[in-house]
């Protein structure tokens, strides 16, 4: 315990911790006393005046600090806090100090279970995850007011009566502390202090100071500060307390979580690349694609290409489809890059396909040679029938001919007898002009026949 300008000042090497205790600026004696020995944490208020109240809260916390538990028993905290008050009122009859009492707030902390034995109107705060919380209620006639609601808290804190506490040690031989019993948690920050802090500063004001700084003797510090720069009319102690909790347990447990964590994230990480994997290799094996083999249309299963020396597909079959029968764009394309399908139904659909073009141009083809061949047929046909047709057109012009010269011999000899027998004259003229008229339209003999006939008249 240092003291320096009527400050007392105490800080433990452990940062866990950290305590300030002031006179402040209206009185001229420091009435107040504390304890900082982990696990107990004591502030202890004392009234009576000059040598009263200083003896008074330095009795309580030498008898607390003697008889306190070593682990967080509320009941057996009670009772060193009922011993206390008992010195308390001893020493005052002893030296004739009649009014000397003390308050006392005493805390016993242990990983995570926290013990409080209240008397008076020091307090103890805790703040937990950005709310502070007033652990203990005031035994003062301001708060019996507030609670009755005769007054609020604000017109407390500048009421003329508002020192006037109703539970004192060494005041009552049958005093009771109140007691609290309270789960904390790690990060956690406990404050215990005397009523200089709280009547100087508003509660918004403390735990600001204390979520800000995250060193507890340098809050304690600050928070003292705080007070006696607001006025400092009385003396102030604060203590601040980081709760570490079961600072190893929690440190194991978050080792064994990180090491389960890490094995889950490794194994999903093998279940995430063996799901990829082995999805690819569904995609891929379900994949087909078309290509050239020598000359033919085959079907391949998967995709061109290895994979670290391992081919990603293989034949399935060789079609019967030509490549050279197919389109021009479509066999080149087959010859180079292939022509790839979702899978081997649509694959063998696309050659079926082919092979219908193929079907298809091969019927045209076809057709169209068979529609060749009977125009030539067709013109070989009626080049035959044109030869035919002059040959007959000759044989009938020498037939008129040779009637011609028949039938003018007959008509010389019909002329050279007319004047023996008219009648014949007649009857041959007759008779040959209806053989020149049968031989127009008729054959070469026929011709000739009607020739004989009419000279034989004419002989006649």
């Amino acid at each position: 315990m240092a003291d320096q300008k009527g400050t007392k000042a105490i800080q433990s090497s452990k940062a866990m911790f950290g305590s300030r205790t002031d006179v402040g600026c209206v009185r001229d004696h420091n009435e107040d006393s504390l304890v900082v020995a982990p696990p107990l944490f004591v502030v202890a208020d004392g009234m009576g005046g000059h040598a009263a109240g200083e003896v008074a809260s330095e009795i309580a916390v030498d008898t607390i600090a003697k008889l306190a538990p070593k682990t967080p028993d509320t009941e057996a905290l009670g009772k060193a806090v009922i011993a206390a008050n008992y010195a308390v009122i001893n020493a005052a009859q002893e030296k004739g100090r009649h009014g000397m009492g003390t308050t006392m707030t005493a805390a016993i902390l242990d990983k995570e279970r926290l013990a409080i034995a209240q008397v008076g109107d020091s307090r103890a705060y805790l703040l937990h995850q950005g709310h502070m919380q007033q652990l203990t209620r005031d035994h003062s006639l301001m708060a019996d007011m507030i609670e009755a609601g005769e007054i609020t808290p604000e017109e407390a804190r500048v009421h003329p009566q508002r020192s006037v506490i109703t539970r004192a040690l060494g005041t009552d031989p049958n005093m009771q502390p109140d007691l609290y019993e309270i789960n904390v948690t790690a990060g956690d920050r406990l404050l215990l202090c005397s009523d200089g802090l709280t009547s100087m500063l508003e509660d918004f004001e403390i735990q600001q100071t204390l979520e800000e700084t995250r060193d507890p003797q340098k809050a304690a510090t600050l928070l003292v500060n705080q007070a006696i720069a607001a006025g400092g009319f009385d003396n102030v102690t604060v203590i601040v307390v980081d709760i570490a909790g079961n600072s190893a347990k929690q440190l194991a447990k978050t080792r064994r979580h990180s090491v389960a964590w890490g094995i889950f994230v490794v194994l999903l990480l093998i279940a995430v690349v063996v799901g990829i994997c082995y999805g690819s290799y569904r995609y891929v094996s379900n994949l087909a694609y078309l290509h050239d083999d020598n000359g033919q249309v085959a079907v391949y299963q998967g995709i061109r290409g290895n994979f670290f020396g391992h081919d990603l597909s293989h034949l399935d079959s060789v079609t019967d489809v030509n490549t050279d029968d197919l389109q021009p764009g479509t066999a080149s394309h087959l010859r180079e890059d292939g022509i790839r399908a979702d899978n081997l139904d649509e694959a063998y659909s696309l050659v079926d396909q082919y092979r219908d073009y193929v079907d298809q141009n091969n019927a045209e083809q076809e057709a169209r040679e068979q529609s060749a061949r009977e125009a030539q047929e067709a013109r070989n046909q009626n080049s035959n029938g044109s030869s035919n047709q002059n040959g007959t057109s000759s044989n009938s012009s020498s037939s008129n001919s040779s009637s011609s010269n028949s039938t003018s011999g007959s008509n010389g000899s019909s002329t050279t007898q007319n004047s023996q027998s008219g009648s014949s004259s007649s009857s041959g003229t007759s008779t040959n002009t209806n053989s020149t008229s049968n031989s127009a339209g008729s054959s070469n003999s026929q011709s000739a026949q009607s020739s004989s006939t009419t000279g034989n008249g004419a002989t006649r």
